[in-house]
């Protein structure tokens, strides 16, 4: 079952389209990272699947309805936490969470107090005179407490200190462990994402760059490094999946997007056949970087 699915969902602004023809795909009890640079139309995806922006075109759908029609029943079922949530300042931590527990039939008593622990929050401070970090973990305690079917984090990283970063996840993986939930979290923290997520999906210019699982992205990507040592070399033009080539002397460097243990590693031997070779794994981060950079060289490329 899929708690996510969008076909063609466009949203255009003018002449702009912020999101383009998003094909996108959120297995149940997955944990999917929505990344990409600033303005590649992460929160405007959100925004589209939480019913607080209409689409232009193409549509979506959340936990099985159409998200155009999302209403208290499913909003029952969805934690939303946004950088930028507005709460009930006014209020304490402990009047907030009495204010929220009644709309939620589902409320874990056992669990709000786990994660009100787990997240030292001062319960009887006013949400006005909590940090920003602090309201935020306010925000998700809210969010998490009545075991939401669906967890959508809208950078929910940005700004807090390390200390408190690490209290969020604590707390995130505290719920998860309490039951099965899915989770989309979009953010440009993305060592903290790698943490959580067991897919990525990249945005860029509104449009899906890729969607894929952790795991296989991981495998795919290598950092790899040739020292010719001055003898023969056949590399001829590089396969597309070889990315960042350059060569400095008798030294060779590129990143392979498509990485096989055994069938890459033999194509380097033959192209090389004395080179001495060094593959390395890439981190998120790192691959991150790579596929942004591909990206911006096709704009321009296309631009030309």
């Amino acid at each position: 079952m899929n708690v996510i699915e969008t076909a063609q969902l466009t949203r255009r602004f003018g002449a702009t389209d912020a999101v383009h023809q998003l094909d996108l795909v959120v297995p149940a009890g997955s944990v999917c990272a929505l990344l990409g640079p600033n303005g590649a139309g992460k929160t405007t995806t959100i925004k589209l699947l939480m019913n607080l922006l209409r689409p232009t075109a193409g549509a979506a759908r959340v936990l099985g309805v159409d998200s155009r029609r999302l209403g208290p029943h499913e909003f029952a079922r969805i934690g939303y936490v946004s950088e930028n949530q507005e709460l009930p300042r006014w209020m304490t931590v402990r009047q907030f969470l009495d204010y929220c527990r009644p709309f939620y039939p589902t409320w874990d008593c056992d669990l709000e107090s786990r994660l009100l622990g787990q997240l030292a929050l001062p319960a009887d401070r006013k949400l006005r005179h909590l940090s920003r970090g602090m309201a935020m973990k306010a925000a998700l305690l809210a969010a998490l407490a009545y075991r939401p079917q669906l967890v959508v984090l809208d950078e929910p990283f940005g700004g807090l200190d390390p200390l408190v970063r690490e209290e969020f996840i604590h707390g995130l993986l505290e719920a998860s462990e309490a039951g099965e939930w899915t989770m989309l979290v979009s953010s440009h923290d993305i060592e903290e994402v790698e943490r959580l997520a067991d897919r990525v999906a990249l945005l860029d210019a509104g449009r899906l760059r890729l969607d894929e699982s952790t795991d296989s992205l991981l495998a795919r990507f290598r950092r790899v490094e040739i020292d010719l040592h001055g003898g023969p070399t056949t590399l001829g033009v590089a396969p597309a999946a070889w990315l960042e080539m350059e060569r400095a002397g008798d030294r060779v460097r590129f990143i392979d997007s498509n990485h096989s243990p055994a069938g890459s590693e033999s194509d380097y031997h033959a192209r090389c056949p004395s080179g001495a070779i060094t593959v390395r794994p890439m981190t998120l981060r790192e691959i991150f970087i790579a596929l942004a950079r591909a990206t911006r060289a096709e704009a321009k490329g296309a631009a030309a």
